[in-house]
């Protein structure tokens, strides 16, 4: 497991498809230089920007554990699809988003959209811990590198990324390890440095995690979008066809069976929220 890369790949976004995906095959990750114009990037920002300055940085969460995850001065807005034009009708709409997604998920067939947020890591927020994104999903790091690809993630950065203000840090190669219980150590990760509207496009086994903002006034944002596989979604979509009233009347328990609350699966802080908040407090049922 010796760190041979000092910096990752790069690609654009006229390279062949099958070019990046190898890279990500080999390295675990790749940036694909502009892929956003600088006219987006200022559309999205003042789409979000309200939203943005209400929220407080820091978590909500009791978990000591998961509120370090968050970042204690890190930002984190979720629902990109309400808040942004830019991101529901431009960025989630790609084609070269959708033309990796279905290489990516080729094995296993469709691919939903896990989260969308906005993380803002400001000065002095400390070094997060390394993860993959599978771990959501815990029977996957059983299966190491022969389980199938069940979540990639992509990362644009919204400002430049540098070594000193927080840009995530990857281990490349990690998602070939054989025990994916072995997160790796700071010492094994390099940064992925990226100018404004760059992108890193990783795999959900890729031992990763945000960078340590050491500088005193500036803040690194970024937009993470990750999917996972289609088949971890339900057989019936049980929200859009349970009435709320309905819902408000069943035992917690049986409105966790039906979708109208969080799941909290071994491994994971938590499924299916709102701002990593319980849906039935977001709900209020």
């Amino acid at each position: 497991m010796a760190q041979t890369i000092s910096a990752l790949r790069t690609a654009t976004t006229s390279t062949p498809i099958a070019e990046i995906l190898q890279i990500v095959k080999e390295d675990g990750g790749v940036i694909i230089k502009n892929f956003l114009t600088k006219a987006q990037i200022d559309s999205f920002n003042a789409e979000i920007q309200g939203p943005m300055d209400a929220l407080a940085p820091g978590s909500t969460h009791d978990n000591e554990i998961i509120a370090e995850f968050h970042g204690a001065n890190t930002k984190r807005l979720t629902n990109l699809v309400m808040h942004s034009k830019t991101f529901r009708e431009s960025i989630i709409d790609d084609d070269l988003v959708h033309g990796l997604l279905e290489a990516a998920f080729a094995e296993t067939g469709t691919y939903a959209m896990t989260t969308a947020q906005v993380i803002e890591i400001g000065p002095g927020n400390k070094a997060q811990f390394l993860h993959r994104d599978l771990e959501n999903w815990f029977p996957f790091v059983g299966m190491g590198p022969k389980g199938p690809e069940v979540a990639v993630n992509f990362l644009i950065a919204f400002t430049d990324f540098t070594d000193v203000n927080g840009a995530t840090r990857i281990i490349p190669g990690s998602h070939k390890w054989e025990s994916f219980e072995d997160r790796g150590t700071p010492e094994q990760t390099i940064p992925a440095e990226m100018n404004a509207g760059d992108v890193l496009f990783y795999s959900g086994k890729t031992a990763h995690g945000g960078g340590a903002n050491r500088t005193t006034n500036q803040f690194r944002r970024g937009v993470a979008f990750a999917f996972n596989a289609g088949f971890l979604l339900g057989e019936e979509a049980y929200p859009f066809l349970i009435d709320k009233d309905i819902a408000r009347q069943l035992p917690p328990r049986v409105q966790r069976l039906v979708g109208f609350r969080s799941q909290y699966p071994a491994g994971s802080a938590g499924l299916w929220q709102v701002n990593y908040s319980e849906l039935g407090d977001h709900l209020k049922i």
